[in-house]
């Protein structure tokens, strides 16, 4: 059973940097293809970043690109999240996702991910 646990969140002030750590097992990283997710209070949760296995593709949302970078070390069975610049809008509980299907289609739709860690907070306060 492929485990995912995050670590790294914390409360910093606008233009601050923050990196999340995604720790999997239960499987060798390489298999899985990771993203990160969020949710704020109140809103549904939503796509942040993903990469592809060897790390030959990253993918970002609108609204971090240019800031986060996503990361992977599969030799670690880590994966990364650097998040530079934050913003107050930046704040929710990010999560890590993974998926073992050899094909994503959708990289962006939570419902694309079949494993799921159990969320570390982020505030960015202003």
């Amino acid at each position: 059973q492929v485990q995912l646990a995050e670590s790294g969140g914390g409360l910093v002030q606008a233009g601050d940097s923050l990196r999340l750590s995604c720790a999997a097992s239960g499987t060798i990283l390489s298999n899985l293809y990771m993203g990160w997710f969020r949710q704020a209070p109140g809103k549904e949760r939503e796509f942040v970043a993903s990469i592809s296995w060897e790390s030959v593709a990253t993918y970002y949302a609108d609204s971090v690109k240019g800031r986060f970078t996503i990361s992977r070390d599969n030799a670690k069975n880590m994966v990364y999240l650097q998040m530079n610049s934050l913003k107050p809008e930046d704040t929710a509980v990010y999560y890590c996702a993974a998926t073992l299907r050899r094909a994503v289609l959708n990289f962006r739709a939570p419902n694309n991910y079949d494993y799921w860690g159990q969320g570390t907070q982020v505030t960015v306060s202003s």
